[in-house]
């Protein structure tokens, strides 16, 4: 199933906690999801909790006697499976309870008892990787040969064996294991600073109202009809982190250093090429999305030369870049309104899939409003015995609708997973995770711009789908260009001080957005906000998927069925081949600079239909 941790940022959204939102029990029940086709009963749960304890006790013995005999190696195998499986519903089911209400103790306390559990499991299968590894190579193929429920995990023992060059001897992983904490330390000192110590100036709202700046409130302002409110937004952000410059540039610093040191002492060229290593992608594949964008970049300053007209301003400046351009457009779409809606948009895929789209939208898959206490935000999750679900907070917006395009798309790809694929091989990679979600959500937003007459909904939409473009593709791609770089100095011998850092993001931006913006000096501390340069090398993960999706979509809106039922095949792959592998049951070879030049070329298309509507 799609992982919880793997939220999409069009699925992420923060709601408003006031007096008139409605307890859970005064939520309808068709509007709630169904978990008790999980569990019937928390008894039922609590006879799997202790289930799964008694598995890990069962499991420790093999410690000693796995590689004995093809026999004990699958008895093995099979029993850690068992125990996963049973575990992922146990744990599933617990938090998705409590994320119904945080308020409800019992709830918080199962997910509590979940997550201990879950340390009981790591620890109870923890000696099966070096187990494996520590197998002759010769003795694992004649075990391979001989037992058939044996090659069942066949291209589970050979993902093992892949990783076998670079992982050390058992003294040398204790040693890495206990300087984990320490690599880990420049991030957990970064959040400490970004949440908890990093206070934003006061400013004035609209309405001339104060109020205190903050992360979550930031783009918010930012999307402000009114421009001093966004000027103040972007200056007290940036000029409060540049305070704190060289404590932020010594911690970016730092965890550069510790991914240099895990790649040189894992026997990695690169801590790039370790990080890619773990989906088997190929440094071309990043190559390629940064070679793309320069090929491309043209279309963005086309994009920042039509919004500086369509604001009508004399200068366009970074804080201008997300407020919809085009004003007095209200689309409100109520729940049932946007389930028509994105059946509608998904026709296309299919009857069989819009059966089942069908019956995710109307029997439990689904928890829609917000209520006291329940979790922020939207995400697909769920576990291999069950259905999928989807978490909404729904409230009536564009982006809401499109938010359950994109869970709905997350949904179905887990469920042709699951349905088709045994269970160590169902589950995908972050790396083709996002591909299903944006699929919907360009396929719906064809659909409307097809079915709208309305001009200015139609710019709206045109405005709406080109900032995907900007902030998916072209944005993450100058992340990932920015964590390529500082990298590479790095492993050169460069010192990344603050100075250097804001000195290589300036010039990122100057490129990227080109002549027709101003680059405000501020934004060269745009690098010190960002999370995720703390897991380094993920970024460019976000780009790669719109870019297959817009692909994918593409083909199947210009050949129909052929296209459809590729990608219907890629659905219900799962995990069963690498990211690059799976992605070309789609027609879509991520080793080549083909799919995101075929997504460029939508936005262009999108940027000609903008500028003749606003000539």
């Amino acid at each position: 199933m799609c992982d919880i941790g793997v939220l999409s940022k069009r699925g992420i959204m923060m709601v408003n906690k006031g007096s008139n939102i409605p307890k859970r029990n005064e939520i309808p029940q068709e509007y709630k999801w169904r978990l008790e086709d999980i569990y019937a009963s928390n008894d039922l749960w609590e006879k799997d909790f202790q289930r799964v304890k008694q598995m890990a006790d069962f499991l420790l013995p093999y410690k000693e006697i796995m590689a004995e005999s093809a026999d004990k190696l699958l008895e093995c195998l099979n029993m850690s499976t068992e125990m996963n499986r049973l575990f992922e519903k146990v744990y599933v089911y617990a938090h998705m309870r409590s994320h119904e209400d945080s308020t409800d103790s019992f709830y918080q306390g199962l997910a509590d008892r979940a997550d201990s559990l879950g340390v009981t499991v790591s620890s109870a299968g923890s000696f099966i990787v070096p187990g494996i590894l520590a197998v002759p190579d010769g003795k694992l193929e004649a075990y391979l040969a001989e037992s058939e429920g044996l090659r069942f995990y066949k291209r589970f023992l050979d993902e093992i064996r892949r990783k076998k060059p670079h992982i050390l001897n058992a003294s040398e992983e204790q040693i890495l294991a206990l300087a984990g904490e320490m690599a880990r330390a420049p991030e957990t000192i970064f959040g400490m600073l970004n949440n908890a110590d990093i206070k934003f100036p006061h400013i004035k709202d609209e309405k001339g109202n104060e109020l205190e700046l903050t992360k979550g409130r930031y783009i918010q302002l930012m999307e402000s009809s009114d421009r001093r409110v966004r000027k103040d937004a972007f200056e007290g952000m940036y000029i409060t982190y540049s305070k704190q410059k060289n404590t932020l540039a010594a911690l970016l610093n730092a965890n550069v250093k510790a991914n240099m040191f895990s790649a040189r002492v894992r026997k990695y060229g690169s801590a790039r090429e370790e990080s890619l290593f773990e989906d088997n992608v190929p440094a071309a594949v990043y190559d390629n999305l940064i070679a793309a964008m320069h090929d491309n970049m043209n279309l963005m300053h086309r994009y920042v030369k039509l919004r500086k007209r369509i604001m009508g301003l004399e200068e366009l400046h970074m804080y201008d870049l997300y407020v919809p351009m085009i004003k007095e457009v209200k689309m409100e779409i109520p729940f049932e309104e946007a389930k028509k809606i994105v059946r509608k948009g998904l026709e296309i895929l299919g009857e069989d899939y819009g059966k089942n789209l069908e019956k995710g939208l109307n029997s439990g898959w689904i928890d829609v409003f917000e209520n006291e206490g329940k979790r922020s935000g939207a995400y697909s999750w769920g576990c291999y015995d069950s259905h999928p679900y989807v978490l909404l907070n729904h409230n009536g917006t564009l982006n809401n609708m499109f938010t359950l395009a994109h869970e709905m798309g997350h949904a179905l790809h887990s469920y042709y997973s699951d349905s088709n694929q045994p269970y160590i091989y169902a589950q995908y990679k972050i790396f083709v995770a996002e591909v299903a979600s944006i699929v919907n959500e360009s396929l719906v937003m064809n659909y409307l711009l097809n079915t709208t007459n309305d001009q200015k909904k139609k710019m709206y939409l045109l405005n709406y789908y080109m900032e995907q473009f900007r902030t998916i593709v072209y944005r993450q791609a100058m992340f990932a260009e920015f964590e390529k770089i500082i990298h590479e100095k790095a492993e050169s011998g460069e010192a990344l001080t603050a100075e250097l850092l804001c000195s290589v993001y300036r010039d990122l931006n100057i490129l990227y957005y080109g002549p027709d913006i101003v680059a405000d000096g501020l934004i060269d501390m745009e690098w010190a906000r960002i999370p995720h340069f703390y897991s380094s090398f993920y970024v460019y993960k976000y780009a790669t998927g719109f870019s297959a999706a817009m692909s994918i979509s593409q083909q199947m809106l210009k050949e129909g069925r052929p296209a459809v039922d590729r990608y219907m095949e890629f659905l219900k792959s799962g995990g069963s081949d690498y990211p690059i592998e799976l992605l070309k049951i789609a027609n879509v070879d991520m080793s080549t600079k083909e799919p995101v030049d075929n997504a460029l070329k939508l936005f262009g298309s999108l940027l000609d239909q903008m500028e003749e509507l606003t000539s």
